[in-house]
């Protein structure tokens, strides 16, 4: 399980201060309420919507207190409030209720029509200028696209959140801000930026004695811990979770708790311990009817019972889990679901089911990856160079139509002098027929340097891109959810180099890309650049295919044997020759253009860097490549597991070493 809780799901427990698990504080409600309907008349009141307002305030309350125990229950008093705001006008009321009727909703997996509700929660509450409310409702807001999978646009609404309790100085609603935005970091695997805004968050709930925020705080920390390794550290912390948690009444938190105790557990092998707290989280979530919860529950007990070999039992968990997370629209249990029945299809040599398992997974994963905001934010540079790009494409093409123009003047003279008369022809057929000639040849040049221009395109673009170019003056930025990336590099490249000449280093590198050029040619594999003496290519781009990876590894072999025959030939002669380095990973990247002269077709994202990784980490003479592409290739290519292997700036990584062409 990779599911993260969220741990505060709206503001309005700070707002309203009301408490869901209170049975008393209901109870008093409930009487309030009832005594307050039987004394109207009593009241002597100059205005009516002063008791109603009362009313609205006290109906709110009560549907906040239900919203665990009985949301149908919920839902009504939120209704009930409504109508009641809205007859009188009571602006406050109107926004409290559409946030309730939101949260009702998120917490039961409906997501379109509870961030419908925020919406209009947000809308009402803009127009009363409460920062308070408004700083919850995007919030809340945040924390629905946070459950879809949509993190950019969660983290605005959360950091247009935070900024609003900064500038009012609300220390508890700061405090959330921090912990929902570190939640969305773990998501994306950020630790340090998780960590920094989860310590953050745990000060802060201390200082005000917040068991709320401590909760939460506890919780994000333990799944940091988790995420590293450590284990009894993560299980210290989510049991300081759930004895708070406990401590408060709160159910909602203590399912998610047991969530997280659970996936310690998974995570260290005690599957009876992982499947004792999945079953008292799915037992709340039902009892809660939290379609997104059960969801994980399912996925999370499949899982474990893969690990324990009852295939028949983790095959029922894991496709009602997949049903359920594709009703309620939950892109990360999708995600999930597909990743745990690709593991129970190889558990039990369903190879070929196993990978069509795996592509959905990847699809779904690369579209909540954590490179999305990057990706968005290439996009939009892109886009920006693009636009500069198309007019100076605009400015060749408005000559090309001038010359065009001339031309078709010209052979319109030569027909209508032709048309003049036969007398005339025959006086002007030495002239008409030297200017067809002429023309002819000047058509032919034209055709040559034409052709010539578009090899030279096609030299420095993808065939694809070059028509889009051709056709429309430009070419869009593009993502890629899958595509398999190569570096290669010279081991020792400055030693060697410092013992030939310039002259002979330069025609080496050329005859090595030169043959890598034509192998990866050959392989439907696409060049992205050379950076001094790495060469860098790409499979799966401009056209997405599902071959990228095996095509990639065939050319990597023939790439390492061209160049260990030619270490053979160069040594035989006395010569100084190159071992080559070659890293291969797999994932999502956006491709397109940049810059108006010189421009060329590249590649962004963190597969690229990784990519750089797998080469650096490798040895001379072996293909590298890291457990995305191992998953991809496995039962094609006999691959030995290198370990986790520390790669800079990313941590550790699992590689492989694939040893021969196989099977």
């Amino acid at each position: 399980m990779k599911k993260l809780f969220l741990t505060i799901l709206t503001f309005q427990f700070t707002l309203l201060s009301v408490h869901s698990q209170d049975p008393q504080l209901v109870d008093s409600l409930e009487t309030a309420l009832k005594n307050h309907n039987a004394r109207k008349p009593e009241l002597k009141i100059k205005s009516p919507s002063q008791y109603d307002t009362t009313a609205a305030n006290i109906l709110i309350k009560l549907s906040i207190a239900f919203w665990n125990s009985n949301p149908d229950k919920a839902m009504d008093y939120a209704n009930q409030c409504l109508a009641l705001s809205e007859q009188i006008g009571y602006e406050k009321g109107i926004g409290n209720a559409y946030n309730s009727l939101g949260t009702i909703n998120n917490m039961k997996g409906d997501y379109l029509p509870a961030l419908e509700f925020y919406k209009k929660a947000l809308k009402v509450r803009e127009q009363t200028g409460d920062k308070r409310s408004i700083a919850a409702s995007y919030n809340n807001i945040g924390l629905v696209y946070t459950a879809r999978g949509d993190f950019p646009v969660a983290l605005k609404n959360l950091f247009t959140c935070l900024k609003i309790s900064e500038e009012i100085g609300d220390k508890k609603n700061i405090s959330s801000s921090y912990i929902n935005i570190g939640n969305i970091y773990t998501k994306q695997g950020n630790k340090p930026e998780a960590l920094k805004n989860y310590f953050a968050a745990l000060k802060i709930v201390k200082e005000i004695g917040y068991k709320r925020g401590i909760a939460g705080a506890y919780d994000g920390i333990g799944i940091i811990y988790r995420n590293q390794g450590n284990y009894p550290e993560a299980l210290k912390n989510h049991f300081a979770s759930l004895k708070t948690r406990e401590e408060m009444g709160d159910q909602q938190g203590i399912a998610y708790s047991y969530s997280n105790i659970g996936e310690v557990y998974a995570l260290q092998g005690n599957y009876p311990e992982a499947l004792k707290n999945y079953f008292a989280y799915l037992k709340i979530s039902e009892e809660m009817e939290d379609k997104n919860s059960i969801a994980y529950s399912f996925v999370n007990i499949g899982n474990v019972y893969t690990k324990q070999n009852k295939y028949s039992e983790a095959s029922d968990f894991l496709n009602k889990g997949l049903s359920l997370s594709k009703g309620i629209g939950n892109l990360q249990s999708i995600q999930e679901s597909y990743e745990g029945l690709a593991s129970l299809d190889s558990a039990q040599g369903n190879f070929n089911k196993a990978l069509e398992h795996y592509k959905l997974y990847i699809i779904y994963r690369d579209s909540i990856a954590n490179t999305e905001n990057a990706k968005k934010t290439v996009a939009l540079q892109m886009n920006y160079d693009f636009g500069k790009k198309q007019d100076s494409l605009n400015v060749v093409q408005a000559g090309k139509d001038m010359l065009a123009q001339k031309e078709l003047q010209k052979q319109k003279l030569v027909r209508n002098g032709f048309i003049g008369g036969f007398a005339i022809v025959l006086l002007f057929a030495g002239v008409f027929f030297r200017q067809r000639n002429k023309t002819k040849k000047e058509k032919l040049k034209a055709e040559e340097e034409r052709k010539r221009s578009e090899d030279l395109l096609l030299n420095i673009l993808p065939a694809e891109v070059a028509e889009e170019i051709k056709a429309t003056g430009t070419a869009k930025a593009k993502a890629f959810t899958m595509v398999t990336v190569m570096f290669t590099d010279f081991k020792d490249f400055t030693t060697v180099s410092e013992k030939v000449s310039a002259e002979l280093l330069v025609e080496e590198i050329h005859a090595c890309f030169s043959a890598f050029d034509n192998i990866i040619n050959k392989n439907k594999i696409e060049k992205i650049k050379t950076i001094g003496d790495a060469y860098m290519c790409a499979g799966g781009l401009p056209v997405s295919n599902y071959t990228h990876a095996t095509d990639m590894l065939q050319a990597a072999f023939e790439i390492r044997d061209y160049m260990l025959q030619r270490k053979k030939e160069k040594e035989a002669r006395g010569e100084i020759s190159f071992v080559l380095r070659i890293g291969i990973h797999t994932g999502p990247v956006v491709a397109g253009i940049v810059g108006v002269k010189k421009f060329a077709y590249d590649i962004w994202g963190d597969t690229v860097n990784i990519a750089s990784r797998m080469e650096s980490s490798g040895e001379a003479g072996k293909v590298n490549i890291s457990g995305s592409t191992y998953e991809l290739v496995k039962d094609k290519f006999n691959c030995i597991h290198r370990g986790k292997i520390e790669a800079k700036n990313k941590g550790e990584i699992d590689m492989y070493f694939v040893e021969r062409i196989p099977i």
